[in-house]
């Protein structure tokens, strides 16, 4: 059974144009269990995570749509919890992570910045890395995670989708946008570590220090989205279903080599060696054996994770 048949009534898209006067747009719909299946949840105030399909699949939602789902303190508490149960889950194949309402995330919490200005430098600068590490800790997920950007992203909300996931996919009319000197406000969320790896050292350049808002098309001319859609939840779940079809153990290799490749500069020889140690790991698997036979057969393989 495929994933759209799966994950039935899916999150009606609409006009994300921008944060602050857009319409409503992508409004969450329950999703519907399998016949005789229950879905797992795992439910808080400010992230829902739903599972489906024997756990295979995750949708992790940010619950604030009052505030656009503005990124706090409490809510990057939530996201850990999730993201620890994440892992526990030895069936998992990908995750796809959703705003709550017609925004991705708007980004930081005003009220909380205006905490930051009335505390000490040494206190914040330490508050801020603990904040970065809460919600870049969806790269702790042993598998892909998929941003479905539903809406407008912005400030670290932009930089969740950027730096805490492996493949963007945005709404058409979405708005993105690294808005922080805009704000008075040095850039976050490690964006000086994962935008230049993205688009160049030029671009980098103009973006953050403009702040200036880009449109979907834009984003994926930049190469910062890999795809855009009316409905994006939708082909975030067709990618999550091409991903569910392949060896596991060689995807859940292949991120971990290519998120070492984004932690620090990687040389050849280190890249080399990463991909050597990857390889070997799926060497010695009944999936390569089911792989190559299913090649020969002109056939669909079926992988085992073993």
């Amino acid at each position: 059974m495929g994933l759209l048949s799966m994950w039935s009534r899916l999150a009606r898209v609409g006009t994300a144009a921008g944060a602050s006067n857009g319409p409503p747009g992508a409004w969450i719909r329950p999703l519907a269990p399998l016949a005789g299946v229950v879905p797992h949840r795992l439910n808080s105030n400010a992230v829902l995570c739903e599972y489906q399909n024997a756990d295979t699949l995750a949708l992790v939602t940010l619950n604030d749509a009052p505030k656009l789902n503005a990124l706090t303190v409490a809510m990057g508490n939530q996201l850990v919890d999730v993201v620890e149960e994440l892992k526990t889950k030895s069936q998992l194949r990908a995750v796809i992570v959703q705003g709550a309402g017609r925004a991705f995330s708007a980004g930081g919490d005003l009220d909380w910045l205006m905490e930051r200005h009335r505390d000490t430098h040494g206190n914040n600068q330490k508050i801020m890395v603990d904040f970065y590490k809460r919600f870049l800790c969806l790269r702790n997920v042993p598998v892909p995670v998929i941003a479905c950007i539903n809406g407008p992203a912005i400030g670290a909300g932009f930089c969740l989708a950027l730096g805490g996931c492996d493949i963007r996919v945005a709404h058409d009319k979405a708005k993105l946008g690294l808005t922080f000197v805009k704000l008075g406000l040095h850039p976050g969320m490690a964006i000086t570590h994962f935008l230049p790896l993205m688009v160049g050292p030029s671009l980098t350049y103009e973006m953050l220090l403009t702040g200036r808002l880009i449109d979907a098309q834009e984003a994926f001319d930049l190469g910062m989205v890999s795809r855009i859609s009316a409905d994006p939840l939708k082909d975030a779940m067709d990618i999550a279903q091409e991903i569910a079809t392949v060896a596991p153990i060689a995807v859940r290799s292949t991120i971990k080599t290519l998120r070492k490749s984004q932690d620090r500069p990687t040389s050849l020889e280190e890249a080399m060696t990463y991909e050597s140690q990857g390889q070997a790991v799926t060497y010695p698997t009944n999936d390569l054996v089911e792989g190559i036979k299913a090649l020969r057969e002109k056939r669909s393989p079926v992988f085992k994770d073993d």
